[in-house]
């Protein structure tokens, strides 16, 4: 009894190595493929169409939007807290008119 355990542990135990033998193969086979330096290289070359504007060009124009958009929002902002006091002022106005001036006029 004891030689048939014996005997299977040792099966296990060679199945075991033998798994991970083959694993380590496959790995090294898998590192190998990752690591080929048989790729072909091909050099890359961005397409400029004849007529493009040069590259400082670019950097003028978008600077001149930037300082458009700077130009737009500084206005919008001085329209908005015109705006704003208009409203406080119109309000204030009207609770003072409310409070002081109109009349209470009660029929009893």
């Amino acid at each position: 009894m004891t030689s048939e355990r014996d005997r299977e542990k040792e099966l296990e135990h060679r199945e075991r190595i033998l798994r991970e033998r083959e694993i380590e193969l496959r790995l090294r086979e898998m590192e190998s493929n990752i690591h080929a330096t048989d790729a072909a290289f091909h050099q890359t070359v961005k397409h400029q169409p004849k007529n493009s504007q040069k590259p400082w060009m670019k950097k003028v124009i978008l600077g001149g939007k930037l300082f458009v958009l700077g130009v737009v929002a500084l206005v919008a902002v001085r329209i908005a807290s015109v705006l704003a006091g208009f409203i406080i002022v119109t309000i204030l106005v009207w609770m003072c008119y409310k409070l002081f001036f109109d009349s209470k006029k009660t029929n009893l």
